[in-house]
């Protein structure tokens, strides 16, 4: 009986050490299958994500953007860092998602970090390489293992009285 249970367990852990050897590569590659599969992972997490995204202390905020298409208001949970006139986000799933070609159409958004909402303008990709020392260590590291090289960078839109 213990063998067979070290067995199962053996397998299990096998099972998982490649799983996360195909996620890890798939997404330095950005390889289109495991980046699909990671974004509809996200996709249904997105309601858990969005419940204290954007709050005090959260370390994800929420980018508020328009449907290119649909006209729709949508929320996305991200990675936005504050920079001094204003946010950077990385982009380790490409330039290719919706909600990053809604906010370039559009050409603003509304970002809310850390419980205040913040108006966005002028979004454009650049270079992670240009803007990565506004990441933590940690995020630094990410970024290198999974090969990010891209951010948006967005500018605060002036308060208006």
């Amino acid at each position: 009986m213990f063998r067979t249970l070290g067995r199962l367990v053996l397998g299990a852990l096998v099972a998982l050490g490649v799983i996360g050897t195909v996620f890890v590569l798939g997404m330095r590659a950005k390889s289109p299958p495991v980046l699909d599969a990671v974004r509809r992972a996200g996709r249904s997490m997105r309601p858990v994500a969005l419940r204290t995204a954007g709050g005090p202390g959260s370390p994800t905020s929420v980018v508020r953007h328009v449907g290119r298409a649909s006209g729709r208001e949508y929320d996305t949970p991200v990675g936005a860092v504050a920079t001094d006139d204003g946010f950077v986000i990385a982009l380790p799933y490409g330039s290719n998602t919706d909600w990053l070609r809604n906010v370039l159409a559009s050409g603003s958004a509304t970002i809310v970090h850390d419980g205040t909402e913040h108006a966005v303008h002028t979004p454009e990709i650049v270079p992670l390489a240009r803007v990565g020392g506004h990441f933590s260590a940690t995020d630094q590291r990410m970024h290198q293992i999974f090969r990010v090289d891209e951010c948006l960078q967005v500018r605060s839109a002036p308060e208006t009285p």
